[in-house]
């Protein structure tokens, strides 16, 4: 298929990434902008794709011993003041809700940014002895934040997510809690978005409001920017104190708990649009594809193909999430080129021909290979290609990492880094919030991570020349 073939509504790639995002938004009907100013609808396509992420994702958290709750999408001011550290970071995106059925409301209402607050009151009426712990909910629902600057999946001012907050007895518990979920998001994004991750640790600049520590998943999109796909906090008895969340500990004496706090969102469904995402529009990985094959009978009109194909239709769908194509008012060739704008991860194109030599094409979205396939051995060549698919889109994101990962000495070479290569730059850092600053001053970088597998760059630190021995990865990010 040439490329005068290709969807034509879509900017191409490297001339405008920021354009082409939206139009594989749009074109695959992903989500639609709305007259709520900086909030999506997101279509049934697109929640398709956030249903895969979050059913892969509550599975995982169940096996680990999660629960399931829910908490109001009102928070009362003074709920929000208790941790001062956590109302001054989230000050500036929080919607006020003023007037209820025509009246003032005695005290401000915000609409939930996040829970720690609403999590925190409702604990401290729940935990009373060491034997009430761990408790380890979650929860599924929408969030608010005032933002600026919009765009869909990746920044809009209501999103969904789940955030998970649990409360334990020991620091020790709530740490190994802390780090169990982020390997659970690290496996989410690259098992099942086929997207490799980097794990590491914020810098206190860089983290959460309220966190003593947060910790991270990285991911590297297509432009060589970054996408923060996953956080992680421990607090620690910051939220503790504040809200009373005690406990009579085993020798009867009481003492205040530990807790975390962890949260995945729609963003990653930008994620897999920046990552794998080509010229030709959406490339979605199978196991989280809303469909994961396609299959397009020719010559419909001819003696027998619709009543075959629709059986052979029928088999398939009892294994995978298909989809037949059965449109009279459209070529093959639109049909082809629709589906493939929309990521969908294998084609199944079944003709006269096809049928009476027992065969049918298959056609790979990721690489656009085609092969012929025996009826009889379709449905298994069908589980391996989805395989392969999976495993060859997480190395050729793997690939573009390494490509887009860089090492500096200077804060000359991290600019030029940046400006050559976009991507991750590896470099040494003496711990001092000056030198971050800086960096991020002149490159619009910030610093993603200071990433649990250590490397020594060298001895000192690129901007202040003191001495350094921790590893930091920078990133200009979405």
């Amino acid at each position: 298929m040439g490329k005068e073939e290709f969807v034509k509504e879509i900017t191409n790639i490297e001339e405008d990434f920021a354009k082409w995002y939206t139009d594989v938004v749009r074109k695959a009907e992903l989500a639609d902008y709305t007259d709520t100013k900086g909030c999506i609808a997101i279509r049934p396509y697109g929640y398709a794709i956030w249903e895969n992420i979050q059913n892969y994702a509550d599975r995982k958290f169940k096996e680990v011993g999660v629960t399931n709750l829910y908490m109001p999408v009102l928070i009362p001011e003074s709920l929000l003041q208790k941790e001062k550290d956590h109302v001054e970071g989230f000050a500036p995106e929080v919607a006020w809700v003023t007037i209820g059925g025509g009246e003032d409301l005695e005290e401000r209402l915000c609409i939930r940014p996040t829970s720690e607050t609403m999590m925190s009151t409702m604990y401290s009426k729940w935990v009373r002895s060491w034997r009430d712990l761990p408790i380890l909910g979650n929860q599924w629902c929408n969030v608010l934040r005032w933002e600026k600057e919009t765009r869909p999946f990746l920044r809009s001012r209501e999103f969904l997510w789940q955030e998970g907050h649990t409360v334990h007895e020991t620091a020790e518990e709530a740490r190994e809690r802390t780090l169990m979920m982020l390997d659970i998001y690290a496996e989410i994004i690259e098992d099942l978005l086929a997207i490799p991750v980097l794990k590491g640790r914020k810098t206190k600049k860089e983290q959460f409001a309220g966190a003593e520590e947060t910790y991270t998943v990285e991911s590297l999109m297509h432009d060589g920017r970054a996408l923060q796909a996953g956080t992680s906090h421990y607090f620690g008895q910051n939220f503790t104190k504040p809200f009373e969340i005690k406990f009579q500990n085993r020798e009867g004496k009481e003492e205040y708990a530990y807790q975390t706090s962890w949260g995945i969102s729609t963003r990653l469904i930008g994620a897999v649009i920046m990552a794998h995402g080509d010229n030709r529009g959406l490339k979605l990985p199978p196991k989280v594809a809303p469909i994961q094959a396609v299959l397009i009978p020719i010559a419909m009109h001819k003696e027998g193909v619709l009543e075959k194909t629709t059986e052979i239709y029928n088999k398939l769908n009892k294994k995978f999430r298909m989809k037949f194509d059965d449109r009279d008012n459209c070529s093959p060739g639109f049909k082809f080129n629709d589906w493939e704008m929309r990521g969908v991860p294998v084609r199944i194109e079944i003709g006269p021909k096809d049928l009476e030599a027992g065969n049918a094409v298959l056609v790979r979205r990721d690489t656009g290979e085609k092969e012929i396939v025996s009826l009889d051995n379709l449905e298994n060549r069908l589980e391996e290609l989805m395989n392969d698919i999976q495993v060859a889109m997480y190395k050729e994101c793997q690939k573009r990492r390494e490509e887009k990962t860089t090492i500096a000495y200077t804060l000359e070479e991290i600019i030029k880094n940046l400006e050559e290569n976009q991507g991750y730059v590896k470099t040494m850092w003496c711990g001092n919030v000056e030198c971050e600053n800086k960096i991020k001053e002149v490159t619009g970088a910030h610093s993603r991570c200071i990433p649990f597998s250590q490397e020594h760059l060298s001895d000192t630190c690129p901007v202040c020349g003191k001495k350094a021995d921790t590893m930091v990865v920078w990133g200009r990010q979405y």
